[in-house]
């Protein structure tokens, strides 16, 4: 059953759009998400499970499905992934699981709407500094969150909107299916020099680090 609370917003919104210069419902960026940290897989409940679920990959899937009779052509729809899709995470193995499904639903949609000439595109933050980080892990994890990215530290909110601005544009009318990567620098699908440097005496950042977005 769809949740009530994906439909709602969707009228109001377009009639909002129709109201001011805009004029139209151009653009549906997803972004919805919950996570908690566990240290071994046999500490996350069904509960946990469905419900982690529910909320990232199913916000995506209902709210593009409420938002769809709504858009026309050259509109774009935006997701929002995760490092974690691509490298996985040891203490967030059904938030992984869940960011994993989100590019795979940018992936088939992509596929689905391209004859309608609408895109969608996917982001997929690194270590992003929200208050999600520190409500989901113990401190002594959240000290050392980010250190291991090339780049040395968290990010911040504000370098993750303009991929979001990006891939919203009109200008980018020739990318659907696609995935950005405001990571600190850490290279998907290679490893990234830090990673090499420490290979030897640590694990891959995915787990030394903790988490992302």
């Amino acid at each position: 059953m769809t949740p009530k609370f994906c439909p709602l917003p969707v009228p109001s919104q377009i009639k909002g759009q129709r109201d001011n210069r805009f004029g139209r419902f151009g653009v549906l960026i997803c972004n919805a998400a919950e996570q908690h940290a566990r240290e071994e897989v046999t500490e996350i409940s069904e509960e946990q499970l469905f419900r982690t679920f529910r909320t990232n990959i199913g916000g995506h899937f209902f709210m593009v499905q409420a938002a769809l009779p709504h858009l026309e052509k050259g509109a774009s729809i935006i997701c929002t992934t995760s490092v974690t899709a691509y490298r996985g995470q040891d203490l967030l193995i059904d938030y992984g699981s869940s960011k994993g499904a989100i590019l795979s639903f940018v992936r088939a949609m992509s596929s689905k709407l391209a004859p309608r000439g609408i895109r969608v595109n996917g982001v997929a933050p690194g270590r992003i500094w929200p208050p999600l980080i520190p409500a989901s892990f113990p401190p002594y994890k959240v000290e050392d969150i980010g250190k291991c990215a090339p780049l040395g530290r968290l990010g911040e909110p504000n370098e993750v909107a303009p991929s979001m601005l990006f891939l919203a544009c009109e200008d980018v009318s020739y990318m659907t299916g696609q995935v950005l990567h405001p990571n600190g620098g850490d290279l998907i699908g290679g490893l990234s020099s830090n990673e090499i440097v420490n290979l030897g005496r640590i694990d891959l950042c995915g787990s030394c680090c903790g988490s992302d977005r």
